[in-house]
């Protein structure tokens, strides 16, 4: 791609970023020209479209950003995306909406970069690599489309946190670490991003990690609601998370709360094929009762004298309104630390000749990276999902 076109696109987005509430006002208009100039588009989103806007221009800065340092990385992420859309039933026709109502709603935003039929024609090579990435990605794939699921356990492990396990209807093919996008009953074409918390296996078991986001659609349904018995739908898999074999490197991981799941995916599948190189698991919450799976971790610890689990929270005590078990029970509590992981991790030293995972809230990893880049840790060496 035209590097000169990548400038001039992200020159024309930062000018619409720059402006209060710009990158809002431009999802608005994108959907609204969108949907006025093709009416079957609405029926692939859900009714209320407030965190579907933000998602959008989320993507597209993510994008837009990282196309020409990162291409090899952002094109294979697209690919991925383009594989996961199949899920909606979108053709090609749609890619070619899409792409013109962006370029309209950009065009029309009252921003003082001026439109110039330069800018126009940069937008649309931008928008042409990336719709060309997706849908070749999406008519090479000869998988489903979606998996179909059925929930055979609802596990309500703290008020706010349930373990859901589900029997697909036909096995998939996932990398452990990577995550998928899950529709429930209960909230249609609401979809979500979940992490499944073991390896793909040849019996279609597949097990999600879901914490109760405060106002959020989704979250609340599935910890309080989900039945044995209900139908998910589920989307392909996504993410660069997951081991690297090909380096030899020992191993980092550093996740927050149900952040776990994907971690712990990864740990397992290790201990089922055996392998020898050192994983360090530092599994942090905010309260000691927010480490819900570290029975599960810290027995596969003492299995494997390859994995070492430090349990790290920022409060010593639980909660006043905690009513759960006892966290000091726990197996493996008596090794616990008290600070925030970054910085408990950071005192650690740099962590130089590690491959390093983190998963978790945006605060969270982006102050785990700052600690580690202070503390001396190689930025190439850190990686995690996007984070919107």
């Amino acid at each position: 791609m035209d590097s000169q076109a990548i400038s001039l696109v992200r020159s024309s987005f930062k000018a619409i970023a720059a402006v209060p509430d710009g990158p809002q006002t431009l999802s608005r208009s994108f959907y609204a020209l969108l949907f006025a100039r093709y009416p079957d588009a609405r029926d692939f989103f859900p009714a209320a479209m407030d965190e579907q806007r933000d998602r959008l221009i989320s993507a597209v800065q993510y994008v837009i950003e990282r196309l020409e340092e990162e291409s090899g990385q952002i094109l294979a992420y697209l690919a991925q995306l383009g594989r996961d859309h199949r899920k909606f039933g979108i053709e090609d026709a749609h890619y070619v909406a899409v792409g013109n109502s962006l370029i309209a709603a950009v065009e029309q935003f009252p921003s003082t970069e001026p439109w110039t039929d330069e800018l126009e024609q940069a937008w649309r090579d931008v928008l042409a690599v990336v719709a060309a990435t997706m849908m070749d990605a999406a008519n090479a794939e000869s998988g489903p489309p979606a998996w179909g699921a059925t929930v055979i356990e609802h596990l309500q492990v703290r008020k706010d946190v349930s373990i859901v396990r589900l029997q697909l209807d036909e096995p998939m093919t996932y990398t452990a670490g990577q995550y998928v996008s899950v529709q429930v009953p209960s909230r249609p074409r609401m979809w979500r991003y979940l992490s499944p918390a073991n390896p793909a296996n040849d019996q279609g078991i597949i097990e999600f990690h879901v914490r109760r986001v405060s106002g959020g659609w989704v979250s609340p349904a599935i910890v309080s609601q989900t039945l044995v018995g209900e139908r998910w739908v589920i989307g392909s898999p996504l993410g660069d998370l997951g081991v690297r074999y090909d380096n030899g490197r020992d191993i980092l991981m550093i996740g927050s709360g149900t952040g776990i799941a994907p971690l712990r995916a990864q740990i397992l599948q290790m201990s089922q094929r055996g392998q020898d190189r050192r994983v360090h698991l530092f599994f942090a919450g905010r309260y000691p009762c927010d480490l819900y799976d570290l029975g599960t971790l810290w027995a596969l610890a003492e299995q494997n004298p390859w994995l070492t689990v430090v349990p790290v929270t920022e409060e010593d005590e639980d909660p006043w309104w905690y009513t759960g078990p006892s966290s000091a029970a726990l197996p493996g509590m008596h090794r616990r630390l008290t600070g925030k992981v970054g910085q408990v991790v950071a005192d650690f030293g740099t962590w130089a000749e590690r491959d390093i995972q983190l998963v978790g809230s945006e605060a969270m990893i982006n102050t785990t990276k700052f600690r580690l880049h202070a503390a001396g840790t190689p930025p190439e060496n850190i990686r995690h999902d996007p984070s919107y």
